[in-house]
């Protein structure tokens, strides 16, 4: 059995891994509580997923072999197009978005995902600036932007922040700057009192997702997992038995 995907559950409200054994896919949930124990043995190309069916593959590049790595030419666009023909002719939104406690980016999207994007991310807040008739545009606005304030955020970032809050002074003292359609406030119940240890795993209990990120606790510790991380390894149930950085919290 092998990990072959992530779901964020922004768009069904539950969180989960997608598991496959050849083309039989099977869905693993993360709602908080939930118990997963398994071990991570080798790592090869996840293959793919085409309508629920799952196409293995036996390179040993992972996550994906170079036959299954798409690469999507609009995250690098900057107004400039870069497929052979423009077709972002939808409304598109140009947002911040921050992440505590004073990490911030900018970004766009079409205007109809805009909350969808922000969850994805994991942002804590963020703010709707503007609207604009297509991509090119909203490319071309992002990037002078991005000059000032960037236009990506690591995960480790992230996972250093998931137990702060966020500098509001910095964030207000940011938007004053601009003047936002709308602002965002997202909660993820993680209610973390300490910095997560970031590592690979999938045993523990799950706490909760924020993103991408797979917050879970084990032995007294508490693990940050980026999702996209954990595909293309192939599972062994049990819990892992590889040794792992434990928090001070854990000696407690």
């Amino acid at each position: 059995m092998q990990i072959v995907g992530y779901d964020s559950g922004v768009s069904n409200g539950e969180p989960a891994l997608f598991f496959a054994d050849n083309e039989d896919l099977e869905r693993e949930s993360l709602a908080a509580g939930r118990v997963i124990e398994f071990a991570l043995g080798e790592r090869r190309c996840a293959g793919t997923i085409v309508d629920g069916t799952h196409r293995s593959c036996s390179n040993s590049a992972g996550p994906y072999c170079d036959e299954h790595t798409s690469t999507w030419v609009c995250a690098r666009c900057t107004g400039t197009c870069l497929k052979d023909e423009m077709d972002c002719y939808e409304e598109h939104a140009i947002y911040l978005a921050a992440f505590a406690p004073a990490t911030f980016k900018i970004g766009v999207t079409r205007e109809w995902r805009l909350d969808t994007r922000l969850r994805e991310q994991g942002a804590d807040r963020a703010a709707h600036l503007q609207t604009v008739s297509d991509g090119r545009i909203a490319r071309e606005i992002e990037h002078e932007i991005a000059r000032e304030i960037g236009d990506r955020v690591r995960v480790s970032t992230k996972i250093r922040g998931l137990n702060e809050s966020i500098d509001r002074s910095a964030w207000q003292e940011l938007l004053s700057e601009y003047d936002p359609i709308e602002t965002f406030a997202f909660e993820y119940d993680l209610d973390l009192t300490e910095r997560p240890v970031g590592e690979t795993i999938a045993s523990g209990t799950v706490l909760g997702t924020q993103g991408r990120i797979l917050v879970l606790e084990r032995e007294g510790t508490t693990y940050a997992v980026d999702m996209r991380d954990l595909i293309g390894y192939e599972l062994r149930e049990g819990e892992t038995d590889r040794a792992l950085q434990s928090s001070l919290g854990a000696f407690g």
